[in-house]
């Protein structure tokens, strides 16, 4: 790596106070978690002005982090999350599914249907964990599978925190396309959807991306990146009366989930 690319003054070298990390990395980290908030792709003016940081500071780490293949300069000189990332996020999402099995494991031992962890990536979900239902007809999401949000309960979990402007330039930017004819389609709706996930405190996929099938998923609360665990069964098993009793179990689990993620994360 050059010299000139890798090169930071002592004021962003040295330890970041009470954290007892070191400041620019801190600063490296924060400004690519503000470049995802962004959509991916932003301009040394938008960092300064959503960091606090002196565009010098914010220049001299957007150089390194180029250099090290963590960002990439476009030619309209804005900034994008570069490729190197996508093995990191793979490897990450990969070892958080490994990881949370125990968790699912129960979810499937308490309600006998088929557990799933998934997370928010971009515009998409993206499911990272499994653990199949013991029952002869069971519903199979292949891990790793991409979806869009506004046809699943773990989608609809994980929207339901964000802003409605937020939701609606989403959908703006996916569409929503049925996917049986119970998807929801129209942004109104589906705002109207996400308002009832807020009350009720859990999602409902109700035959909206495959008919016979139900799904009930829950947020992951406090977790590092938006995360959701669900169930999902065939709609004859999935009663009413059964989402009763597994509701209580989902939120449970989640919060354990939570605990457990927060433990991971050094102070």
């Amino acid at each position: 790596m050059p010299s000139s690319s890798a090169s930071t003054s002592a004021a962003d070298s040295k330890p970041a106070g009470a954290s007892g990390g070191v400041q620019s990395l801190e600063r490296a980290f924060d400004l690519l978690e503000r470049m995802a908030d962004a959509g991916g792709e932003v301009g040394l003016s938008e960092l300064a002005g959503s960091s606090g940081l002196p565009l010098p500071t914010i220049h001299r780490l957007m150089r390194t982090l180029v250099a090290c293949g963590y960002v990439r300069q476009q030619p309209n000189r804005r900034y994008a999350l570069g490729p190197r990332l996508i093995r990191l996020g793979e490897s990450a999402s990969r070892l958080l599914g490994t990881w949370a099995r125990p968790f699912l494991a129960r979810l499937v031992e308490e309600t006998g249907e088929t557990a799933n962890m998934a997370l928010l990536d971009g515009d998409e979900i993206v499911y990272v964990a499994q653990v199949p239902s013991r029952h002869a007809v069971r519903m199979f999401t292949e891990v790793g599978r991409r979806l869009l949000p506004h046809s699943t309960g773990v989608g609809k979990a994980l929207l339901a925190g964000h802003p409605p402007e937020e939701v609606r330039a989403l959908l703006g930017r996916t569409g929503m396309p049925a996917a049986t004819e119970k998807t929801i389609t129209d942004p109104d709706r589906f705002l109207e959807a996400l308002a009832e996930v807020r009350r009720l405190g859990y999602a409902v996929d109700d035959n909206e991306q495959e008919i016979g099938v139900r799904c009930l998923a829950v947020p992951v609360p406090n977790s590092p990146t938006a995360t959701a665990i669900s169930i999902s069964g065939p709609t004859g098993r999935v009663t009413d009366a059964a989402t009763e009793k597994i509701v209580p179990i989902l939120q449970d689990v989640a919060a354990q989930l939570s605990v457990a993620l927060a433990n991971q994360t050094p102070a």
